[in-house]
């Protein structure tokens, strides 16, 4: 198992591009699989999740071929719908592979999908949302077993505006002739990206980056498309910039797109500078101006940006409360910004309370989950000392080449492998 050694207290300056978002991906190659002919992405992120993602659909028989950042999938081998269970338990995008392999097959066999341990994130809604549209759903041995023999249009109200549900039943639904209506559906960067690429293949869609969608399509034809950026990686960068009191330019991230993102950091003393399509994050004195930050679905403040700000807390003067109702587990890595030095009090599984600003010392670290990792990472940045930081594969998951991005900032942060540490 490898590790980051970070050396903190040294402040980020320069320049760095976002890499091509993490969650568009993982549902434009699933998508990829309902097009008769080959569709080729670009700005795609070289992170693990991605590459497993790959390897997934290779043994459904799909041909992949890869050069850096751009993929180009041909569906036309396609030969099975039974999903590998092992790598189907390495994250939870897996289970997107159902719509596509519903459509083509009418069948789908897959298994409950895996990822970060950050609560609990059922399969009701995906489940209700594939039966209005005439799936049979069984489960055994336990695995589900989907069968889409009577395919009906719909009109569908989501019972939450669930990311996942949504991407599945756009798929779906582009693949008839008949027209679907998707309210109460997530609005996501990554969901309209999904949307605009299938577009691109054909289908007919109204109402993209709204609550409400009216989808129809049959059969489509591949595309060529780009990767939308990835806010989530942005804001990572933005609140590194403002923990270390440096200056950092951030391209390819859109102010405009993303006004609570910008308007939570100007709210914790945060200053930057905006142009059409770049940000730069400049030496701040962190004050909050806000008592209270929570979650809630796009436009929102997202979940994923919810452990990174709850450092950027830890060194912002003043009593703040963080609360992400969405996932009960989200919170548990603060126990690592405690034994760091944070004043941090856990009121509940959904809500800390964070009194800052306090210095953060060294400490030997362990990623927890994606978004957890990155946080525990943007804290030895700020802290005083040098830090070993474990089980980093997880971050590697959504992160491309960290050590590298942040090391171009002027950070000291290193790789160890496994073998060598």
């Amino acid at each position: 198992m490898s590790k980051f050694i970070v050396t903190g207290g040294r402040r980020l300056e320069g320049s760095i591009t976002i890499n091509g978002n993490k969650n568009s991906a993982l549902k434009l190659i699933p998508a990829a699989l309902i097009a008769d002919s080959p569709s080729t992405f670009t700005n795609v992120p070289d992170i693990s999740d991605v590459r497993v993602m790959l390897e997934i659909i290779e043994s459904l028989g799909a041909k992949v071929k890869k050069d850096g950042h751009e993929i180009t999938i041909d569906p036309s081998g396609l030969k099975s719908f039974d999903l590998d269970p092992d790598l189907s338990s390495k994250f939870r995008a897996s289970v997107v592979l159902a719509a596509p392999l519903l459509v083509r097959f009418g069948k789908a066999i897959v298994t409950p999908p895996g990822g970060d341990q950050i609560g609990d994130r059922l399969l009701d809604t995906h489940f209700s949302l594939m039966q209005k549209m005439g799936v049979t759903i069984e489960r055994k041995d336990g695995r589900f077993y989907l069968d889409w023999e009577k395919r009906k249009a719909a009109k569908i109200f989501l019972e939450e505006a669930s990311v996942t549900a949504t991407e599945m039943g756009l798929i779906m639904a582009s693949s008839m002739n008949t027209e679907t209506e998707l309210t109460d559906v997530a609005a996501e960067p990554h969901v309209s990206d999904l949307a605009e690429y299938l577009v691109a293949t054909g289908a007919k869609i109204s109402g993209i980056g709204t609550n409400s969608l009216a989808i129809s399509g049959g059969k489509l034809h591949g595309a060529s498309h780009k990767v939308c950026p990835d806010h989530i990686e942005g804001g990572t960068f933005a609140i590194a910039a403002a923990l270390t009191g440096g200056k950092i330019e951030i391209n390819d991230f859109a102010p405009d797109k993303y006004p609570m993102i910008f308007n939570y950091l100007s709210y914790m003393g945060v200053t930057f500078k905006v142009s059409k399509n770049s940000v730069t994050v400049l030496p701040s004195k962190l004050v909050a101006e806000r008592r209270k930050f929570q979650t809630r679905p796009w436009p929102g403040f997202p979940t994923d940006l919810m452990s990174p700000f709850i450092v950027l807390a830890t060194q912002t003067k003043g009593t703040v409360l963080c609360h992400d109702w969405m996932y009960e587990w989200r919170m548990f890595f603060v126990d690592d910004l405690i034994s760091m030095g944070a004043n941090i009090f856990i009121a509940d599984p959904h809500r800390v309370i964070v009194s800052g600003p306090t210095p953060l010392m060294s400490d030997r670290l362990f990623c927890k989950d994606i978004r957890a990792g990155i946080s525990v990472i943007l804290a030895a940045l700020a802290a005083n000392g040098r830090s070993e930081i474990e089980n980093i594969e997880v971050v590697e998951r959504g992160y491309e080449d960290v050590e590298a991005r942040f090391a171009s900032l002027g950070a000291q942060i290193i790789k160890v492998n496994g073998e060598k540490s």
